[in-house]
């Protein structure tokens, strides 16, 4: 790298770090922070009142932002304090996400609608049917059908948003002495302690609600010194229970800082920084789309890094991380590659890919659920936690790289087939991906069987999630070995890269979201859409019949290339 490389790498660099930064108000506390980082204990742990918020309207709405019936568009905390205080009337508001249109259809719910009230949910016959029978099948140990699953899908969101609506339930007060022990609510602390002791903090959170009550989400602001007050009682109490400001704080920076969202953005800059490197040739950006790219990658690691402080583990253990550590992957291998090469294509193919999984991860919560919950007991073991599920994993996204390649492969193929000197290098830069990614797998895979032999007594038991990681590997196998022993060739590898991909597909998405069965059950979600999965596959398999078309209809390309081509 010549100095005026260097200084455009540091730039580039410098300007994605920048602009992470960006607006500097993400770091100042505002008016509510001691709201926000009132600490709770819910759902296995304790966590800051912003996370309770923000994880609650989501998992009810699908969205961190609600629009009432009657106002402007409010965030995550506000809409949650309206349900905590019960300043609305929340058994008419649309506010419950019902998304799956088959369940829609087989209720009687107008399938064009995504969100419903609490009142019309419960006074659906057919969807309470449904529920019935899910619970009756779940009990007998049956499968549950995609309806039946979805259904109690809908039974949880209801159950929250009825758990959620009222001041009453909430745990915020601390155990006197045990760190492990229940937290209660304010209305049931002078069980705890000395009714002297809660009177104070009673009749701080009356003030609250009816601050509220008075003036509704105008006057949130006005909540947060009596919020203040609320929580330094709370410290009072139980000084040595009471989680640390440091942790608190740490969890609602997390969640206001985006440092995933922000990858993607530098992620996606570094792509058209080398797009115009590419094409623009008195425009050398080269190095400083690596610089971008480079600060995009460093803001998903410190993203990793805030989620594992707040977890205390490997942030691997359900599809939302699974789909974000897939992005990582893809671009640490990209640069990886790329630093080793400079051939510029890992970072064209890897760009993309990276800013997809992001993307997805980001916007659609109500699939991907973010949420920080405790392990279950099979998942305890950090040890083959943190070294089975992220091999695995970086297989995915070797795989997906390669798909990536694989697709400026055949479209070469398809639009400038006599590039044959392009085409060559891109093929040996793919081969390269798919060799790491069956390294990976297959040690993945033996890790995994190591581990169920020491969790569940055998090594291997034809469990879906085990069946599909070894097709996928199969399926890789042998375009590998054609290649070695010439039966395919650019073409083939190409094509291999880009069709063997949806065994991976169906051993990362298929397992969970359409069959749902086996013992990686932990894994398992709700409200992925098939459709729009299999219009995906289709329009790829016929991108891939069109470079087929192209490649086999006789044409051949000249001898003569132009250096360009080659």
């Amino acid at each position: 790298m010549t100095g005026f490389n260097l200084l455009k790498f540091c730039l580039g660099l410098c300007l994605g770090t920048l602009l992470c930064l960006v607006p500097l108000s993400q770091f100042q506390p505002d008016t509510l922070d001691s709201l926000r980082t009132l600490a709770v204990q819910l759902d296995g742990r304790k966590k800051p009142l912003d996370t309770v918020a923000k994880e609650t309207v989501t998992q009810i709405h699908g969205s961190t932002t609600y629009q009432p019936l009657a106002g402007a568009s409010e965030d995550y905390l506000s809409t949650y304090l309206t349900l905590w205080f019960n300043t609305r009337d929340w058994n008419q508001e649309p506010v419950v996400l019902v998304s799956y249109r088959p369940l829609k259809a087989a209720v009687g719910l107008d399938p064009a609608r995504k969100h419903f009230s609490f009142q019309e949910l419960m006074a659906n016959q057919a969807l309470a049917t449904l529920v019935r029978q899910a619970h009756q099948a779940d009990l007998k140990g049956d499968d549950l059908s995609r309806n039946q699953r979805q259904a109690l899908t809908i039974e949880d969101r209801l159950n929250r948003l009825y758990g959620s609506v009222g001041g009453d339930t909430l745990p915020i007060v601390p155990h006197p002495s045990d760190a492990q022990g229940t937290w209660v609510s304010l209305s049931q602390a002078q069980q705890l302690y000395d009714p002297e002791a809660i009177t104070p903090l009673l009749a701080v959170f009356a003030k609250m609600q009816q601050t509220l009550l008075q003036g509704g989400i105008t006057h949130v602001p006005m909540v947060g010194p009596l919020a203040q007050d609320l929580k330094a009682g709370l410290q009072r109490l139980s000084p040595q229970i009471y989680p640390a400001e440091a942790a608190l704080r740490r969890e609602v920076h997390f969640n206001h800082f985006h440092p995933f969202a922000k990858a993607w953005w530098l992620y996606g800059l570094a792509f058209i920084a080398v797009v115009i490197s590419l094409w623009v040739k008195p425009w050398n950006l080269y190095w400083g789309a690596i610089g971008l790219f480079t600060a995009g990658l460093g803001i998903q690691a410190y993203g990793f890094w805030l989620r594992m402080q707040i977890a205390g583990r490997p942030p691997v253990t359900n599809m939302y991380e699974s789909v974000v550590w897939v992005g990582f992957g893809i671009a640490a291998l990209a640069l990886t590659f790329e630093l080793m090469s400079r051939a510029r294509y890992y970072l064209l193919a890897a760009a993309p890919l990276a800013v997809t999984s992001l993307v997805l991860a980001d916007s659609l919560p109500a699939v991907l659920d973010p949420s920080i919950t405790p392990l279950v007991p099979v998942l305890r073991d950090n040890f083959w936690l943190s070294i089975h599920v992220p091999t695995i994993a970086l297989s995915y996204a070797s795989f997906a790289l390669a798909l990536g390649l694989g697709h400026l492969t055949l479209g070469n193929y398809l639009v400038t087939p006599t590039a044959t000197g392009r085409i060559r290098t891109l093929s040996q830069l793919n081969y390269r991906v798919l060799q790491v990614g069956v390294l990976l797998l297959t040690t993945g895979i033996i890790l995994g069987g190591i581990w169920a032999h020491f969790s569940w007594g055998r090594f291997w038991g034809w469990d879906p999630k085990e069946t599909w990681a070894l097709i996928a590997l199969l399926c890789y196998l042998a375009p590998l070995h054609g290649r070695l022993v010439g039966w395919i060739g650019d073409f083939g590898i190409g094509v291999a890269s880009v069709v063997a991909f949806n065994a991976v597909l169906m051993a990362w998405y298929g397992v969970n979201f359409v069959l749902g069965t086996g013992l990686h059950s932990y894994g398992f979600g709700t409200g992925g859409s098939e459709m729009i999965i299999a219009a995906v596959v289709g329009l790829d398999l016929l991108f891939v019949a069109m470079a087929a078309a192209r490649h086999y209809s006789g044409w051949r390309p000249s001898e003569q290339l132009s250096p360009a081509e080659r």
